[in-house]
């Protein structure tokens, strides 16, 4: 297969009856004596995340203890009294960005002051300011994962998924005279068009599993109780034939977790139609109750999207903006919203630093299955640029100042990680994601939201050095 340059397409997939399971990157994809970094593997994997109610370590108390970023600033810092603790594992792959603003998320009129739980979510992607508005008319901006897919997205069978963990099909006015879609998601395909946010893993799977199938396909597969693989027996069979060792592990590794992420799901649809109590009573049945376990499937099927290049952008928001969730597992008996409203007391401050915590201690996670997954030359960890942060500052008093934000993955290279940077004072949120955009090869784009230029997230400046960044603090 080597010698005569005869390779499979990187876009061949297995069929089945409602079922097309797109492959992982194999070595039979490469054509004779051409470079792994020159196939359609290199492309750049991008998935945003967005958490609500900013972070403890925004307020004055949660910025002198280090609860969010660490006090070194380059690549000395410790990350043990902070929120991000969980990453250190994988802070080679982290570059902490501190100090950016979202000033677009702000009241810019009387009649705007109070909303900002209502609006922030719109312009944590968009970085523009979004009109007020309770009708149809809705306006803010492209969004920056949108951006990138209407760019480069368009090769590969589905050019984005958005996905969320809760409940957000409201629909109508919320509150603060503004829709209910600008805090129900965090991707606009433009300045009116907001996209809607997948909730259920099940119909996230058959998204990305059933690609040309008819709803009614899909729902004859599932009423047979049988696995998607089923369909596919005898592609799956001819594929291995022509195949050599490694790349049938590889593809044996791929199919063995597409068919655990599916039982996972059959065994939760399983039990949330039982009639057992349920923590959620209205969410759909292919929901888990468990906020972890949602995450974390959300998270494989981002990988296993990844890794057959069925999509390479995604959106997850974690979160609702006003959530009464409580999160048993952070040690936290507190819910969400209130919780984030702390009174600047230092003993709530800390619980909800610990919230902060138990969000970003999901990430590792993600990473790890990136790290372990093949993508030519590398891994997808080395392919993928993560964005994790939130439009919100110190919650308490809504403000959106020193917002928190790190990157994660190398992002074919543009990242080095293990890198702790602090902005000046006023800097924008805005000018990292120009400067994401431009390391994602949208390097023609001038400004973007409230940008004022853009921020480089490779190198400390000259003028700071590790020891006087520790000093400041």
């Amino acid at each position: 297969m080597f010698i005569t340059k005869k390779h499979i397409s990187r876009r061949t997939v297995l069929r089945g009856m409602g079922a097309t399971i797109a492959l992982p990157f194999l070595d039979a994809m490469v054509p004779a004596r051409t470079l792994f970094a020159k196939t359609a593997a290199s492309g750049t994997r991008l998935s945003c995340i967005e958490m609500v109610h900013g972070a403890a370590g925004s307020t004055v108390h949660g910025l002198a203890k280090n609860m969010w970023s660490p006090a070194a600033i380059g690549r000395t810092f410790d990350l043990s009294p902070s929120s991000l603790s969980p990453l250190e594992p994988f802070r080679d792959a982290v570059t902490i960005v501190s100090n950016t603003d979202v000033r677009n998320a702000e009241a810019f009129a009387p009649k705007e002051i109070g909303g900002d739980h209502f609006r922030s979510s719109a312009v944590f992607l968009t970085q523009m300011h979004p009109k007020q508005t309770e009708g149809s008319d809705v306006l803010v901006g492209i969004s920056l994962d949108q951006l990138y897919a209407q760019r480069f997205g368009q090769d590969t069978a589905i050019p984005s998924m958005q996905l969320c963990i809760e409940n957000v099909d409201q629909s109508g006015g919320c509150a603060y005279g503004y829709a209910c879609v600008y805090t129900d998601t965090i991707s606009w395909a433009g300045p009116k068009e907001p996209l809607p946010m997948v909730r259920d893993p099940r119909a996230a799977f058959d998204q990305l599993f059933g690609v040309g199938a008819t709803p009614e396909q899909r729902a004859a597969n599932r009423r047979t109780n049988r696995s998607i693989l089923d369909w596919v027996t005898a592609e799956v069979s001819r594929m291995r034939r022509d195949l050599g060792p490694t790349d049938r592990g590889r593809l044996n590794e791929y199919l063995d977790d597409v068919r655990e992420i599916e039982r996972r799901i059959q065994k939760i649809e399983a039990h949330n139609s039982s009639g057992a109590p349920r923590d959620l009573p209205g969410a759909p049945i292919g929901v888990p109750d468990s906020f972890e376990e949602h995450v974390r499937l959300m998270y494989d099927l981002q990988v296993l999207a990844f890794a057959g290049d069925v999509t390479r952008v995604f959106s997850f928001k974690l979160g609702r903006d006003g959530s009464a969730r409580v999160y048993p597992e952070s040690g936290v008996p507190l819910p969400f919203h209130p919780a984030s409203h702390h009174g600047e007391n230092e003993t709530r401050i800390a619980q909800f630093a610990q919230i902060n915590k138990h969000h970003v201690s999901l990430v590792p996670y993600f990473l790890d299955k990136l790290r372990k997954t093949p993508d030519g030359d590398g891994n997808l960890l080395d392919k993928t640029l993560i964005i994790y942060g939130s439009p919100m500052g110190n919650s308490n008093v809504h403000n959106h100042k020193r917002c928190p934000l790190f990157l994660a993955g190398h992002a074919n290279g543009h990242l080095k990680g293990n890198l702790h940077l602090k902005a000046p004072d006023g800097t924008p949120m805005a000018n990292v994601m120009l400067t994401i955009l431009h390391d994602l090869g949208l390097d023609d784009l001038q400004t973007f939201g409230d940008s004022t230029g853009t921020f480089d997230l490779t190198t400390v400046p000259a003028s700071l050095t590790d020891a006087q960044a520790s000093q400041k603090g």
